[in-house]
């Protein structure tokens, strides 16, 4: 492999010829797919976690007055939590946590596979609308004064909880914090963290896990809106068959 190294605007890079950069190429996108399976093997374990069963009575206040915890599952049986560092009176909101709630794909996504996505802060109700309408959020964002935060290991700082609802149970399936909630930000990426995974047939999951083909449940988020999951995949499906570059998104 012939390689030139060169300064381009202060920075050595090594320049080659087109046979040379996909040879280059070819090396890195291998090991792109073997972190890509890596990353299956780990979310197929995390789907295999036990779980701990929790009070459905922890409270929180909304936009709309008090509720609890199976609440906040919104009629689903999924419920991820994003624990924002908005504190009472904050006068400099978490940059961090900001940029992990600019991240947060169109719910319609999420709601397609029964999962909910929240957050919660120790801000009262009414500073967090605020704040919201200030950032353009959109998503369902709750307040919380009890021992919530503390219980599912957040105390000063941020974190994400995972929730299963069943009936009148709730169970906590998955905890992460710091560089873990770098993933943040795509459905796919979210439903990685829930016990169902993104419900599809390639998914190393537990026995009983609803699944159906890859790609055909994905919607344009507003095709999502007043339709079954099953009446939509029919109408969207016959209007709007598969496309090519579904076959771009390699398993």
């Amino acid at each position: 492999m012939s390689m030139e190294k060169r300064q381009v605007q202060g920075i050595e890079r090594q320049i080659s010829s087109l046979d040379d950069w996909r040879q280059a190429h070819s090396r890195q996108l291998a090991m792109e797919k073997a972190h890509t399976r890596a990353g299956d093997i780990l979310a197929a374990e995390r789907r295999r976690l036990p779980w701990l069963e929790v009070s459905p009575h922890y409270r929180f206040e909304g936009e709309n007055g008090p509720m609890v915890l199976s609440d906040l599952f919104a009629g689903r049986r999924q419920l991820i939590v994003y624990h924002h560092m908005l504190r009472p009176g904050d006068p400099s909101p978490c940059s961090g946590c900001s940029m992990v709630g600019d991240q947060m794909p169109h719910l319609a996504h999420l709601h397609a596979r029964d999962t909910s996505l929240v957050f919660v802060s120790r801000a009262p109700i009414d500073e967090i609308g605020a704040f919201r309408q200030k950032m353009g959020w959109q998503f369902p964002w709750f307040s919380t004064d009890d021992s919530f935060n503390a219980d599912m290991d957040v105390t000063n700082g941020f974190g994400l909880n995972v929730f299963y609802r069943a009936g009148k149970q709730v169970y906590r399936t998955y905890y992460t914090s710091g560089r873990g909630v770098e993933m943040l930000g795509t459905p796919w990426a979210l439903l990685d963290l829930t016990p169902l995974g993104r419900q599809e047939y390639w998914e190393a999951s537990p026995p009983g896990t609803p699944q159906s083909a890859p790609y055909q449940w994905w919607r344009l988020h507003y095709e999502y809106a007043g339709t079954s999951q099953q009446q939509s995949r029919e109408v969207v499906e016959e209007v709007r068959p598969a496309r090519a570059w579904r076959t771009l998104f390699v398993m």
